[in-house]
C-alpha cells in the first residue's frame, strides 16, 4: 500500500509518516515547498502522477489566531486545499483521511460532542476546517474525518515547549482554566491513523489522548512531570483575550472508535510522560 502524507514538515505528518516507515510501509510524506495543495492542476497531476493508495491530509493552515485577519489564505489551504486532494484522490480511487479540529463545534456546555452532532464553529479557522470536511464528504463516498484537538509533537513549537521554555525565566504563569479537553500526543496518534488508514471501516471520529484538563491543569501537570517550580494562576478565557475566539468545552466522544473496535489512545498524562522523555532524548 502506497501512502502519501500531506504536511509532512508538521507535528502530526512527520510522525505518521516516521511511524509508516517504522511499519514498513511505502510511505511518502510531502510538505507545502514540494506540493501547493491551492494549487488544482499541479496538485492533480502530483496525485496522478504518484498513484497512491491513500492520502492522509495533515497538511492545514493552523495559525487560529492570524486565521482571522488571513481569512483568504486559511480558506484557500483549508477549504479549497482539501477540495483539489480530494478530487484527485476520487481520480486515482485513493483512499482519503482528512484530520479536523474541535474548533468545528460551538464549545458550550460540559458534554461531549459527539461524531455526528451539530457544529457551529466560533472563530475562521474553525469555519475553514468544517468547510473542509463537507467538501470531502461531498465529493467522496468513502472517507475519514479524524477530529483530533491541543496537538503536541516531536517536530515543531506547542504548548508543552512554551511551558517549559517559560518555566526557565518564570515562577509564576497565569494560564486559562475554563477551557477544558483533551491534549493530543501526535505520536499515539499517528499510530491509529495508519491502523486506521489501512481498514474499511470510514467514518468521522475523535481521536485526542483520553482524558480531559483545563490548560492551567495541564500546565501544571507539565511542570509536576518534569519538575519545574512554577505556580499556575488559572485565569478566565475573559483575563486572556485572543483574536480568535476559543471553545470552552472540547470534550469530544469517542464512541465511533471503540464501536469499531480501535484502541483509545492512551491518558494523557501518560502521553505527556513519553513525550518528556522524547524531548530529553532529543536533547
Amino acid at each position: 500500500m502506497k501512502i502519501l502524507v500531506t504536511g509532512y514538515t508538521g507535528q502530526l505528518g512527520f510522525d505518521v509518516v516516521n511511524e509508516g516507515k517504522k511499519q514498513g510501509l511505502d510511505i511518502i510524506g510531502v510538505g507545502s515547498a514540494h506540493l501547493d495543495i491551492t494549487l488544482e492542476e499541479k496538485t492533480f497531476n502530483y496525485i496522478n502522477e504518484l498513484r497512491p493508495d491513500a492520502i492522509i491530509h495533515c497538511a492545514a493552515y493552523t495559525a487560529v489566531d492570524k486565521a482571522e485577519d488571513d481569512k483568504d489564505t486559511s480558506w484557500k489551504v483549508n477549504v479549497e486545499g482539501t477540495r483539489n486532494l480530494a478530487n484527485a484522490a476520487k481520480e486515482v480511487n485513493a483512499k482519503f483521511m482528512y484530520i479536523s479540529t474541535d474548533y468545528v463545534f460551538e464549545g458550550t456546555g460540559e458534554n461531549e460532542f459527539k461524531e455526528t452532532g451539530g457544529t457551529k464553529p466560533i472563530n475562521h479557522y474553525g469555519l475553514t476546517k468544517l468547510e473542509g470536511e463537507k467538501a470531502v464528504q461531498k465529493l467522496l463516498d468513502s472517507y475519514f474525518i479524524v477530529r483530533i484537538s491541543w496537538v503536541f509533537g516531536k517536530n515543531g513549537n506547542n504548548f508543552i515547549k512554551t511551558m517549559l521554555r517559560l518555566s526557565e525565566s518564570h515562577d509564576e504563569l497565569n494560564v486559562v482554566g475554563d477551557q477544558i479537553g483533551s491534549p493530543t500526543y501526535t505520536y499515539d496518534l499517528a499510530t491509529l491513523l495508519i491502523e486506521m488508514i489501512q481498514s474499511d471501516k470510514y467514518g468521522i471520529y475523535h481521536a485526542s489522548n483520553d482524558g480531559f484538563c483545563s490548560w492551567a491543569e495541564f500546565a501544571e501537570e507539565i511542570f509536576r512531570q518534569a519538575d519545574k517550580k512554577v505556580k499556575v494562576n488559572a485565569i478566565s478565557t475573559e483575563e486572556y483575550p485572543t483574536k480568535a475566539a476559543r471553545p470552552k468545552n472540547s470534550r469530544m466522544s469517542k464512541d465511533n472508535l471503540v464501536k469499531n473496535g480501535f484502541n483509545k489512545l492512551p491518558k494523557w498524562q501518560d502521553a505527556l510522560k513519553h513525550y518528556l522523555n522524547e524531548l530529553i532524548e532529543v536533547k
